[in-house]
């Protein structure tokens, strides 16, 4: 073990040369779902409403992620190089998968998952639709078709016909079960329209469109084709083509940059957009030029700005009950998002209750039920109250709106506390169902609660009880205690948690090696506040000191002292209670004309076993009288975990 010195003989030469100075001196609902896609990327997304699946394809991965509705992943389906546009057969039993690398097209039954077979297609092929029962596919700038239909599959490529699909921009088809023996062909500025039978496609109609689009879709009527980006100079939207002509028709209008469209069976709109501070799915009635509803993607990513729809990533539940939508984050992380009730209008209920109120005393909480299309007066709507005794809510009489949607009631809160009054609408064919909420603080009587021992010290190890004291209440009697040493290396514990005796009293033993904060803890009730009482407790430190290399012991007068030679070193080994980066504080004094006279004082670090050894240097001379003592100083000595404790004064002279 280490020692270290002070020097007695420097000690006295100082005590001498100021001891006159030295003695004058005196010494601080089905709601919309959204779950994380393990993908790199996205190619394309199909809805099997048979299965209540979504397909989803990872070009990047060369694989599909099959979900359920609620995006919890079933299967996936691996060895698709490069795999992109999806569609499936008439009845939903083969899904149908876009090998752009492979240039193939794979057929997967749906209901095991299993790839039947792989046709080679002579091209790469990437987007894909089904028309009366034969797959026509893009590629490049053109597209074919693959009939299996007859004993050999058939494939036909460059079905273009004279339309000039050139450039940079992707290649793009639409068709609709509703609307057999038709398909749309778009990239870039350029659309047409074909019919198509098991010979071939023939051109119906070609012409100009927008630059930039990002999806085709073909509305169940026939009459329209839609595009992902209006005309530029007149506002961004989702462009209308007549299928007769192709002449441009009003545009659905969108404030940001359209990048997807999907029709639904019945007709209904869906656009999505890329936009970053805006609604990301727009949703639409057949004809009105207006979105119905709108949704508006939040941050997957927090330290992000919020998630935007990638594009063409849109797809309709056949029965309209849903919109699936793939978003993407500032870091790359891919989320599937189904977007409930998405044809109906979502209304607006607001709740308003008093921001305070007396327990037991009648208030009145207002509100008002609105929506673009006016609902009824004497629409009913559920009314629960929440509070303290029935936290999962208990049911209140309804009440029915007026006729511009406002409505009121009454209601005497019987508890304290936060109370919540939630108001249910619960929807019709045409509207979501909506909620409001409103709290209320409802007063509660002030607690009596007291701890003992704050501000007490005590000897280290000493064990006390500390005892708390809970007055009146209503229902709760129970009361919790908890320990918090000083230091980062102990946590806050709990001692005891229990009912108050029939004295209102719950005690807990605290074993005091270290300043210590105690809390008492009520929780409250329906008519008593909450309270939270500490009481600090001081423990001293735990300080002995030996004396070594000492010939003999001797009373000097009334006082026991340990002789050493002139020429021999004292040694004074001191324990403490180790923490870490503690020192203790090593005092020394020297008797001089009948006075003890500060000497200084010099702090030495404790080893990890707590102990310290300090050697003095022999004086050299006889008749010098001297005492050391070790001590714990708060703050001083390296930690503030224990309170100030000096350890006895040992007593030493020095002999020829």
């Amino acid at each position: 073990m280490r020692r270290r010195s002070i020097s007695i003989a420097t000690a006295l030469a100082v005590v001498l040369s100021s001891a006159a100075l030295v003695a004058g001196v005196a010494g601080p609902a089905a709601a919309d779902s959204a779950k994380i896609l393990p993908v790199k990327s996205v190619g394309d997304i199909v809805v099997d409403g048979v299965h209540r699946r979504v397909y989803v394809s990872d070009p990047t991965s060369g694989k599909i992620v099959v979900t359920d509705y609620a995006g919890t992943v079933k299967a996936t389906l691996t060895g698709l190089s490069g795999v992109s546009g999806l569609a499936l057969s008439a009845d939903s039993g083969q899904l149908y998968a876009a090998s752009k690398t492979g240039k193939r097209i794979v057929s997967v039954e749906t209901g095991t998952y299993t790839q039947t077979a792989s046709y080679p297609v002579g091209a790469a092929p990437e987007a894909l639709e089904v028309v009366d029962g034969r797959i026509w596919f893009a590629h490049g700038t053109d597209f074919g078709s693959l009939d299996l239909s007859g004993a050999a599959p058939v494939v036909h490529l460059a079905q273009r016909g004279d339309v000039d699909f050139s450039g940079a921009f992707g290649m793009f088809l639409a068709s609709d079960p509703a609307v057999p023996g038709v398909l749309v062909a778009g990239n870039g500025g350029e659309l047409a329209v074909y019919d198509v039978t098991a010979d071939g496609a023939t051109l119906r109609v070609k012409g100009d469109m927008d630059t930039a689009v990002k999806q085709l879709d073909l509305t169940p009527d026939g009459t329209q084709v839609l595009t992902s980006w209006g005309d530029p100079e007149f506002g961004y939207g989702i462009g209308a083509y007549s299928t007769t002509d192709l002449a441009e028709q009003d545009e659905y209008a969108i404030n940001a940059y359209p990048n997807a469209v999907r029709v639904a069976p019945d007709g209904s709109i869906a656009g999505g957009s890329d936009s970053t501070y805006d609604p990301d799915v727009h949703i639409y009635r057949p004809g009105n030029l207006k979105p119905l509803r709108e949704y508006d993607f939040p941050a997957t990513d927090p330290q992000y700005n919020a998630d935007t729809l990638v594009s063409g990533a849109l797809a309709w539940a056949p029965d309209s009950s849903r919109v699936f939508a793939v978003s993407v984050s500032g870091l790359g992380t891919y989320v599937l998002r189904a977007l409930t009730d998405p044809t109906k209008e979502l209304p607006t209920l607001k709740v308003a209750a008093p921001a305070k109120s007396d327990r037991a005393k009648k208030l009145t909480v207002t509100g008002r039920l609105t929506s673009k299309t006016s609902l009824p007066a004497g629409t009913t709507l559920r009314v629960t109250r929440t509070d303290i005794e029935t936290p999962n809510g208990r049911a209140l009489p309804s009440v029915k709106t007026k006729a511009d949607g406002t409505f009121s009631f009454t209601n005497t809160p019987p508890v304290g506390g936060r109370v919540t009054y939630k108001v249910f609408y619960a929807g019709d064919a045409t509207h979501a169902p909506v909620s409001g909420a409103d709290a209320v603080e409802v007063s509660r009587r002030a607690t009596a609660l007291t701890l003992t021992n704050n501000g007490k010290l005590y000897a280290y190890g000493k064990d006390v009880t500390f005892t708390a004291h809970l007055g009146a209440t209503y229902k709760n009697r129970t009361v919790s205690l908890y320990a918090d040493p000083f230091g980062t290396d102990k946590p806050k514990r709990l001692l005891k948690t229990a009912r108050v005796n029939s004295h209102g009293n719950l005690s807990a033993t605290v074993d005091m090696t270290r300043d210590t904060n105690v809390t008492a803890v009520f929780a409250g009730d329906a008519r008593y506040t909450s309270k939270t009482v500490k009481s600090t407790a001081r423990a001293q430190a735990r300080i002995s000191t030996t004396v070594s290399k000492h010939y003999k012991t001797g009373k000097i007068g009334s006082t026991t002292y340990y002789y050493f030679h002139k020429n021999t070193d004292p040694v004074f080994t001191t324990t403490m209670n180790y923490y870490s980066g503690r020192k203790q504080r090593f005092q020394l004094e020297v008797y001089y004309q009948g006075s003890w006279y500060d000497s200084g004082s010099e702090y030495f670090a404790l080893a990890g076993n707590g102990k310290s050894v300090v050697s003095l240097p022999a004086p050299g001379e006889s008749g010098i009288r001297a005492r050391v003592r070790s001590s714990y100083i708060d703050g001083a000595s390296g930690d503030a975990v224990n309170s100030t404790t000096h350890g006895g004064w040992k007593y030493i002279t020095f002999t020829n």
